[in-house]
């Protein structure tokens, strides 16, 4: 049975570094809260080979096609593996993806919200496996994200300790 790791390979992903913020961006949280075997994961969003955030940057359906905003939330998936495993070591640990709520920044008449997030979810199935990856799940448009993200995700999984 191959690793998380291994999928990652083989799907030609790299895991970024964390995310670097812009100047005077201040984070009074963690990415990662770890309670327990739960690990309650912050809004994550795609990144570049170099932790900056990566685009498309504005709303969905008006700035930004939902194409770009599906790699994106794959993109995103990626950043938070990474987040995950630098907290756990290694993914393979990782025993359940609980569930995902995906934020897509939007124009006023897109419906599509479930077609950007599918995405994210894809690269989680893909690199977990259905018995792990399989999670719950919502997508939601909202008017705004900070610093005109197209979209923001975060999620809740249990792991082994």
């Amino acid at each position: 049975m191959k690793t998380p790791e291994q999928r990652l390979a083989e799907l030609g992903w790299r895991l970024p570094p964390p995310l670097a913020l812009p100047p005077g961006v201040d984070m009074l949280f963690p990415m990662v809260n770890r309670v327990d075997d739960t690990l309650f994961i912050s809004g994550h969003l795609a990144l570049e080979d170099d932790g900056t955030p990566a685009g498309p940057f504005g709303k969905v359906g008006a700035d930004v096609p939902l194409e770009d905003a599906h790699a994106s939330a794959g993109r995103a998936a990626v950043a938070m593996i990474g987040s995950v495993k630098r907290e756990l070591g290694e993914l393979s640990r990782v025993r359940r993806w609980g569930s995902v709520l995906g934020f897509v920044n939007c124009a006023p008449d897109f419906t599509q919200h479930t077609a950007v997030v599918n995405g994210f979810s894809r690269v989680i199935l893909d690199v977990f496996g259905d018995e792990v990856g399989r999670h719950a799940r919502s997508a939601v448009g909202v008017a705004a994200l900070p610093m005109n993200f197209c979209l923001e995700i975060e999620a809740q999984l249990r792991f082994h300790p």
